[in-house]
């Protein structure tokens, strides 16, 4: 599926027409990139392989612009509801639509799917991740205390319900 998108950036209006496929594992030096640049425990390139290979509940996309991944996201399938197991976009083209644009294609990933409720958790002050989410109807329903190893941050828990409706 492609995107076109109309951002402004130190006062210039670029346009980028942005690409959103299945991952495969040949891109993952691409998506490790990503990954490395956006995470303080990033996954592993084992973990990738083994969600792309061996997760028949995982579903993984890329966003390519100029032929370059610049984002990816995931969910898995578990039986009607989508859990979002993470969404990464490169910092040079954050605030450029490439996380919406992920976010939507994830959103009708699961329509196709029969999901029919979605969830994710996200670092409590990654307020600008919060913000993306809730712009598509994700609501805050809990925490989960102490979630991230690497400071003990708890992380919120977010629903979106009725994705069909």
């Amino acid at each position: 599926m492609n995107f076109c998108l109309t951002y402004v950036n130190e006062g210039l209006v670029l346009v980028l027409n942005v690409k959103i496929a299945k991952m495969t594992v040949e891109q993952l030096d691409e998506v490790m990139e990503v990954e490395n640049l956006c995470f303080k425990i990033p996954w592993s390139r084992n973990s990738f392989i083994e969600e792309l290979t061996g997760n028949k509940f995982a579903m993984y996309f890329t966003a390519g612009v100029n032929g370059k991944i610049v984002g990816y996201a995931g969910m898995w399938k578990v039986f009607d509801e989508g859990h979002i197991t993470n969404v990464a976009v490169h910092p040079e083209f954050r605030r450029s639509g490439v996380g919406s644009a992920l976010i939507e294609y994830l959103i009708e990933t699961a329509k196709e799917n029969g999901i029919a409720r979605m969830t994710l958790e996200v670092r409590r002050s990654n307020l600008a991740a919060q913000k993306l989410y809730r712009k598509y109807g994700f609501k805050e329903c809990g925490t989960r205390k102490a979630y991230y190893a690497d400071n003990s941050e708890d992380a919120l828990i977010m629903w979106k319900d009725d994705i069909r409706g």
